[in-house]
């Protein structure tokens, strides 16, 4: 399953990000051995904890709901924060990546489904967070694209119709605040039921978890 999907998304030119949560290091380990790179965890604490036994090389990507209290945990060890979802914690990992001499590449999270459970950015606020000073003045974040979720349904065209307006808002910052940053090029939408949907609508990296490890305990 791996190979295959791996060789469509090539195709796409998009990337994959293995989804690893409540895996086990061995069925983790088994994907690296195929050359999979990127893994992608939702809680710090079992992020911290696989980072700590698994190859160097691997680079993670936190893509769950991020705490401030938890950033400096994360600072060390994390290659991209997918999930930054307010004004609030960006600057609290601008904080601690400054002390932690880096940079950290973060994408901003958009709400974009019709569940209230899940969290981000309206666009409005994201354009009032690029256009203030405090923004400005990070220099230790790198904005590197957008994150969203679509709603959980069958409904297909809906869920297309979410990750369009993801793309369209993308789009809009781009222009508006990045036309001359060629970082800031990141689409991250798609899962394992709805990965299709996303390429075709303009994603360049998917999460994806149960297509490649099997339903979760």
């Amino acid at each position: 399953m791996y190979r295959n999907l791996l060789n469509k998304l090539n195709d796409y030119q998009v990337i994959l990000v293995a989804v690893s949560k409540t895996q086990p290091l061995d069925r983790i380990l088994a994907l690296y051995e195929e050359g999979q790179r990127v893994f992608g965890e939702n809680r710090v604490q079992e992020l911290l904890q696989k980072a700590e036994k698994l190859p160097q090389d691997i680079q993670w990507h936190l893509i769950g709901h991020l705490q401030t209290n938890k950033v400096k945990q994360i600072i060390p060890v994390v290659s991209l924060i997918q999930s930054v979802d307010s004004a609030r914690l960006l600057a609290e990992i601008n904080k601690q990546a400054q002390k932690a001499g880096r940079v950290v590449d973060c994408l901003l999270q958009f709400h974009i489904a019709q569940e209230s459970t899940k969290f981000g950015f309206s666009k409005s606020e994201a354009v009032a967070l690029l256009e203030s000073e405090a923004c400005a003045a990070m220099t230790h974040v790198r904005l590197c694209g957008v994150m969203g979720m679509a709603t959980f349904t069958d409904d297909s065209e809906l869920v297309r119709a979410e990750f369009r307006q993801l793309h369209h808002i993308f789009t809009d910052l781009k222009a508006q605040f990045f036309k001359d940053a060629p970082y800031f090029k990141e689409i991250s939408m798609g899962m394992s039921s709805d990965w299709e949907i996303a390429v075709a609508e303009g994603s360049t990296m998917v999460r994806i978890g149960s297509l490649l490890f099997g339903p979760r305990n």
